[in-house]
């Protein structure tokens, strides 16, 4: 009884330590004053690389996050040791963080200016 106990809390531990979906880490927060002298056009361009970036970023904290529960999965039932080995979020996770304030950074500004561009989540 001891030793599943030990397991199971040994489990739960771990199994923190994978790495999040990049939907479930929250954004950063990001002042719009960075982008208040921005023109609506350089708004956009702007959006859209900050965009870019935050879609290939997600990518890579994505296999991460699927790599990691396959890990704890496989570890946990095989040889725990292996548990070890989990990378976790590692700089990914406050990238996307900073990224997402960004983008809502950016759509702060756009509402203000009135510069009617579209953002999709």
């Amino acid at each position: 009884m001891r030793t599943i106990t030990t397991l199971a809390l040994a489990g739960v531990l771990f199994a923190g330590a994978c790495a999040e979906k990049s939907t479930d880490i929250a954004a950063a927060y990001v002042s719009p004053m960075q982008y208040q002298s921005y023109s609506c056009s350089q708004l956009r361009a702007e959006a859209q690389r900050v965009s870019t970036r935050a879609a290939q970023i997600s990518g890579v904290q994505d296999a991460k996050a699927e790599n990691d529960a396959a890990m704890a999965a496989v570890s946990f039932f095989l040889f725990w040791p292996a548990m070890f080995l989990i990378d976790g979020d590692s700089g990914t996770a406050s990238e996307i963080a900073r990224l997402k304030g960004e983008v809502d950074a950016l759509e702060a500004v756009n509402i203000q200016k009135n510069c009617g561009i579209v953002f999709q989540s």
